[in-house]
C-alpha cells in the first residue's frame, strides 16, 4: 500500500476538494507523526488461531449435515421414530424430509436475524457468536432428549439447532472478513467451507464407529459429541477481541487501532494500520445515512449484487453436493454397497482433501475461471452417475450389478472433489467480497438466507423426487450446474487480487464480466489517493454516472465514482 497522506483532490476533480476529517479521528493521531514502513508478516499466530477457532462455527454446520444421514439409517433411531413399521422398519419421504430439512427451516430464520443482531451497539459479533453458541447447545440437548415415538422432538432440536447454524453462517465469514489481513483474507474466509468438510467427515466417522449399538447411544453419542464444537467456539471467542471495523463505529478508535497491528503483527504506528485507520474513517462516514435492514435494496447497483449473490449461493446448494451429504448413506445402500457407512467416509475424506486445492486455487486462477470449470465438470458427473443408475444399475429382475454401483461411486467422489476444490469455498469468498461496507451485514445475511432455503429444498423434497424418478434426479442437478456456470460466465467479476473497493467501483461502472480479469482502477485515481475520499461523500454528489472507461481520464473518474453515491470502501 502506497504511503497515504491527506488527499488534495484538486488534481482529480474539485467537486470533492478538501474534504473534511472527523475530528476524533484525527486527535486518535491517524493524521500525525511519522510510520514505520517495515515489512508486514504473511499470517500472525493471533490471525492463525483466529482462523481455526472462529471456523468451529463451520463445524458445527457440518457435523449437523453429517451425522443426519447415517441416523437414517441406524436401527434404534428407525425403531424408535420412523413412522412405516412393516413390512420392514423405515421413514416415508414425508417424515424423513421433516427430520432433515426443518434444520435448513431453523438456519433459514437465523441468518435474517443474525444480521441486524450483530450490528447492536451492545452486542456486535463477538459476542452474537457467543450467543448463537449456546443456542445451538440447546438445540443438541432437546434431541438427545427425544424419545420413542415422539419424533417431533427431534425435528424442534434441530430447528433450534439451525437457528445458530444460520446465525453462524453469516457471523463466521464476517468476523473473518472483518478481521483478516487483506492479503490473505480470501482464504481465510474459504477456511469456513473447510471446516465445513472437516465436521461431515468428522460426523460419517463418528456413525460408523456407532451405529452397531442397539440401543439410543448409536445416535446419542454423536449427538453429544457435537456440544465439544459450540464450546470451543463458545469459550474461545471470549479470549479473541471485537473486530476492528465494529469497534470503530462505536468510537473506540485506539482499541480498533490496536486490533489491526496485533492482526498484521505490527507496531500501532505502522503504515498498514495508519492507512486502515484512514480507510475505516472514510467509511464510517459513509454508513452513517444507513436507516435499517432493507436499506440495502435503495443503494445504487445494490439489486444486482443482492441478485447475484443470491444466485451463487443458490446454485452452490443445487450442485446436488448435499444430495451425497444427507442421503448418501442411502443412496449407496441402493446401489448394492454392503456398508453404506464405509462408502460415506470415504467420500467425505475426499471432500476434506480436495477443499485444500481450493485455498490455492482461488488466488492463483481466479474467481470467474475456477467456477465456471467447477460447475461443467460436475454437470458432468452427475450425467454420468445418473445415466448408470437409470439405465445400467439393475437388471429387468431387479438385481444390482455392483461393479456399476461402484463406478457410480467414482463418479460421486469426482463430483465431490470439483464441489470441494471450487464451488464450496469460493461460493463464500464471492459472498464476502460482494457488498460495499453499508450492506455487507444485510447482503450476506440475505445470501447465507438463499442458501438455507435451497438446503432445505433439497432436503425435504430429495426423498419424494427419488422415491419417483430415482436416479434421474441427477439430470436435475447436472442442469442447474451448467446454469450455475453461465451465471458466472455472464455476471461475476473477476475479484481476484483486486482490493474490495476496487472490486465494488468494478460493479459500480459496469465492468463486462468477461473483461474484468484484467482491470484495472486508473493510476492517476490511484496516484492522487481520491477514491477512498470520494466514496465519503456518497450521499452529497451528483446523480449523473457515465462508465466507458475507455474514453476519458482520471478526473471524470473520480467525479463519477463520487457523484453515483456508491460506496466502495474497505
Amino acid at each position: 500500500m502506497e504511503n497515504r497522506t491527506p488527499p488534495s483532490l484538486s488534481d482529480a476533480g474539485t467537486a470533492f476538494e478538501n474534504a473534511p476529517i472527523d475530528k476524533q479521528t484525527r486527535d486518535a493521531g491517524i493524521e500525525k507523526g511519522a510510520y514505520e514502513d517495515s515489512k508486514v508478516p504473511f499470517m500472525t499466530a493471533r490471525t492463525f488461531f483466529m482462523c481455526i477457532l472462529v471456523s468451529m462455527g463451520g463445524i458445527c454446520f457440518g457435523y449437523d449435515t453429517g451425522q443426519i444421514s447415517g441416523f437414517l439409517e441406524m436401527e434404534n433411531f428407525l425403531y424408535n421414530f420412523a413412522d412405516q413399521r412393516e413390512p420392514t422398519l423405515a421413514f416415508t419421504w414425508r417424515r424423513s424430509g421433516l427430520i432433515v430439512g426443518m434444520l435448513s427451516i431453523g438456519t433459514l430464520c437465523g441468518a435474517l436475524i443474525s444480521a441486524p443482531i450483530a450490528n447492536h451497539p451492545r452486542v456486535g459479533r463477538r459476542l452474537s457468536i457467543f450467543g448463537w453458541c449456546l443456542i445451538f447447545m440447546v438445540g443438541n440437548i432437546i434431541q438427545i432428549a427425544a424419545e420413542y415415538p415422539k419424533w417431533y422432538d427431534m425435528m424442534v432440536g434441530r430447528i433450534v439447532s439451525g437457528l445458530a447454524i444460520g446465525g453462524l453462517s453469516v457471523l463466521v465469514p464476517m468476523y473473518q472478513g472483518e478481521s483478516a489481513p487483506a492479503h490473505i483474507r480470501g482464504a481465510i474466509v474459504c477456511c469456513y467451507q473447510l471446516f465445513i468438510t472437516i465436521g461431515i467427515l468428522l460426523a460419517n466417522l463418528i456413525n460408523f464407529g456407532t451405529e452397531g449399538i442397539s440401543n439410543t447411544g448409536s445416535w446419542r453419542i454423536p449427538l453429544g459429541i457435537g456440544f465439544a464444537w459450540a464450546i470451543i467456539l463458545c469459550v474461545g471467542i471470549l479470549f479473541f477481541p471485537e473486530t476492528p471495523r465494529f469497534d470503530f463505529r462505536q468510537g473506540k478508535i485506539d482499541q480498533a487501532r490496536k486490533n489491526i497491528a496485533r492482526f498484521h503483527g505490527v507496531s500501532e504506528n505502522h503504515r498498514v494500520v495508519r492507512d486502515q485507520m484512514l480507510d475505516l474513517e472514510e467509511k464510517l462516514a459513509s454508513e452513517e445515512s444507513a436507516t435499517g435492514f432493507l436499506e440495502v435494496f435503495k443503494g445504487k447497483r445494490m439489486m444486482y449484487h443482492i441478485l447475484l449473490g443470491v444466485g451463487i449461493q443458490a446454485f452452490q446448494q443445487l450442485s446436488g453436493a448435499n444430495y451425497f451429504f444427507y442421503y448418501g448413506t442411502t443412496i449407496f445402500a441402493s446401489v448394492g454397497i454392503s456398508n453404506s457407512f464405509i462408502t460415506q467416509i470415504i467420500i467425505g475424506a475426499v471432500n476434506v482433501v480436495c477443499t485444500f486445492p481450493g485455498l490455492y486455487m482461488v488466488e492463483k486462477y481466479g474467481r470467474r475461471k475456477c467456477l465456471t470449470l467447477g460447475a461443467l465438470w460436475m454437470s458432468m458427473c452427475f450425467l454420468v452417475f445418473a445415466s448408470l443408475g437409470n439405465f445400467r444399475l439393475t437388471d429387468a429382475q431387479g438385481n444390482s450389478d455392483q461393479t456399476i454401483g461402484y463406478v457410480m461411486i467414482v463418479f460421486a467422489a469426482l463430483f465431490l472433489a470439483s464441489f470441494a476444490s471450487t464451488w464450496g469455498p469460493m461460493a463464500w469468498a464471492c459472498v464476502a467480497e460482494m457488498y460495499p461496507g453499508k450492506y455487507r451485514s444485510q447482503g450476506i445475511a440475505f445470501c447465507s438466507a438463499s442458501n438455507w432455503f435451497f438446503n432445505f429444498y433439497l432436503a425435504f423434497f430429495t426423498p419424494l423426487i427419488t422415491d419417483q424418478i430415482e436416479f434421474a434426479y441427477g439430470y436435475v442437478f447436472a442442469g442447474c450446474n451448467l446454469c450455475a456456470a453461465l451465471l458466472i460466465y455472464f455476471f461475476l467479476i473477476e475479484s481476484n487480487g483486486k482490493s474490495l473497493e476496487e472490486i465494488d467501483t468494478m460493479y459500480l461502472l459496469e465492468v463486462p464480466p468477461r473483461k474484468s480479469t484484467n482491470w484495472e482502477l486508473p493510476e492517476e485515481v490511484v496516484a492522487a489517493n481520491a477514491l477512498p475520499r470520494i466514496q465519503g461523500q456518497r450521499d452529497r454528489g451528483l446523480r449523473e454516472r457515465k462508465h466507458n472507461l475507455g474514453t476519458r481520464g482520471s478526473k471524470t473518474v473520480v467525479e463519477n465514482m463520487g457523484a453515483s453515491g456508491h460506496d466502495c470502501s474497505l
